[in-house]
């Protein structure tokens, strides 16, 4: 094995428990015959906005960042906004142990850079994931000589993997999630992910049906189960100004939200609000769609439904006027969350199956959600244990619930949050013991 400074170094893992098997090698040499019509695929992305047209070089391997000298790094990867943004937790747990650690934080989604730039600790830089091919992998790994490589929730790479454990680098996963779907489709090639878990030193799932999937897929190291990362993510910034303008503008109103929303929370939400004005005409309905581009869609279907409406990307604020507020804009959940009394959760009510309930918790608005969550079982099943979250099913059920003082619930899930914060110390303690004693 080759370290990050050329020298020869034991495996983190034993190599007589590492295989590169026929389906690992076909993957391998497939990606090398691939990587030169890469270049133009990104630049057809970028055509059709969904690179960033400065920065998608870096997923060729070109670095836009600073490597900092004489310092520890750890590289940690998730592949999208929700589960970039659930790593600062890990992050702030981590550094606290060991202040001078420097973070370097990959992904693959677009939209991932700019809310994490706006969220992001201290000593921390992002950079997006190389595409997985050697030409590409090799100037990533060279130029930022990671410490410590960890991998988040269902993404990871063979490539990267096997490059990075080739070097000495010791590789973990965190906050995996494998729901029974996934389980039976990674199945079918397990040769593959028995070769590249393997790989792996420390595992941790978010739940038992988790752990016991990876084990089953042939993961080698013992898996750990702590809670979701999600659960511990600081509270989502906001810009001040934006706040204090838009408090202004709101004024005394009653605002609740729904979001990330989607088509068939924003149809139930809409009813519900009907209802909630027959009583409180002055109330606000915040609806903050999952994808901002939906934003006049959203809008139409609003006044279809005979609301008055407004929009964000207008550069407008709420008017006294308005009924319906359609919040289309990127990372600005962290406003709304702090504006509303009420959240609805999106996702819940179609095939989605839930989002994350704990940005709300963080910021005090009470926590209202759909029946369908199986993407957030566990969360929901913590949040209904502290009698901190309220299944509606029905728009009469959402409208009695805004209607209500759900303050008391909005507490007990703040509380749920700040009580179980503590249980991924544990993991951060074992993730920086991790890191080479060279490194330290």
């Amino acid at each position: 094995m080759i370290d990050r400074h050329g020298q020869t170094v034991a495996a983190q893992v034993p190599a007589a428990a590492v295989r590169s098997g026929f389906l690992l090698r076909l993957y391998l040499a497939a990606t090398s015959v691939l990587a030169p019509f890469a270049p133009r695929l990104l630049l057809k992305r970028v055509e059709k906005g969904r690179e960033d047209p400065i920065r998608f070089q870096e997923k060729l391997g070109v670095t836009s960042g600073w490597r900092p000298a004489n310092t520890a790094l750890v590289w940690m990867h998730a592949v999208g906004l929700g589960e970039v943004m659930a790593l600062r937790g890990l992050i702030t747990a981590m550094q606290s142990i060991r202040p001078d650690l420097h973070i370097l934080v990959t992904s693959s989604a677009r939209a991932s850079a700019k809310v994490f730039a706006e969220n992001c600790p201290p000593q921390t830089q992002h950079q997006f994931l190389p595409l997985d091919a050697n030409r590409f992998i090799q100037p990533f790994l060279n130029y930022w000589k990671p410490d410590l490589s960890i991998w988040a929730e269902q993404d990871i790479w063979p490539n990267l993997i096997t490059k990075s454990y080739d070097r000495g680098i010791p590789i973990a996963l965190v906050n995996a999630r494998i729901g029974e779907s996934s389980y039976h489709q990674r199945r079918k090639i397990r040769s593959l992910y028995r070769d590249v878990l393997s790989r792996l030193s420390l595992i941790s799932a978010q739940d038992q049906m988790t752990a016991d999937h990876l084990r089953a897929l042939g993961a080698q190291a013992p898996v750990q189960t702590h809670p979701s990362l999600k659960l511990i993510a600081p509270a989502l910034a906001a810009d001040p100004a934006k706040l204090r303008d838009l408090r202004a503008a709101l004024k005394d109103r009653s605002v609740w939200m729904v979001g990330p929303s989607h088509f068939d929370d924003e149809q139930i939400a809409l009813s519900a609000h009907k209802s909630v004005l027959t009583q409180r005409p002055d109330a606000l309905l915040v609806m903050v769609p999952r994808y901002p581009e939906r934003g006049a869609m959203v809008a139409q279907t609003a006044q279809a439904a005979g609301l008055r409406v407004s929009l964000r990307s207008a550069n407008t604020l709420p008017d006294l006027q308005d009924q319906v507020f359609v919040a289309d804009s990127f990372g600005e959940m962290g406003l709304w969350y702090r504006l509303a009394s009420t959240a609805l959760i999106g996702g819940s009510f179609g095939d989605v199956n839930g989002h994350n309930p704990w940005e709300a918790a963080r910021l005090g608005a009470a926590i209202l959600h759909g029946p369908r969550w199986t993407n957030f079982r566990d969360d929901y099943a913590m949040l209904g244990a502290y009698r901190a979250a309220s299944e509606c099913t029905t728009p009469d059920e959402i409208a009695r619930a805004v209607l209500s003082d759900l303050s008391a619930q909005a507490a007990r899930a703040a509380a749920c949050c700040a009580e179980n914060s503590a249980a991924i110390d544990d993991l951060a303690q074992a993730l920086v013991e991790m890191i080479p004693e060279a490194a330290r």
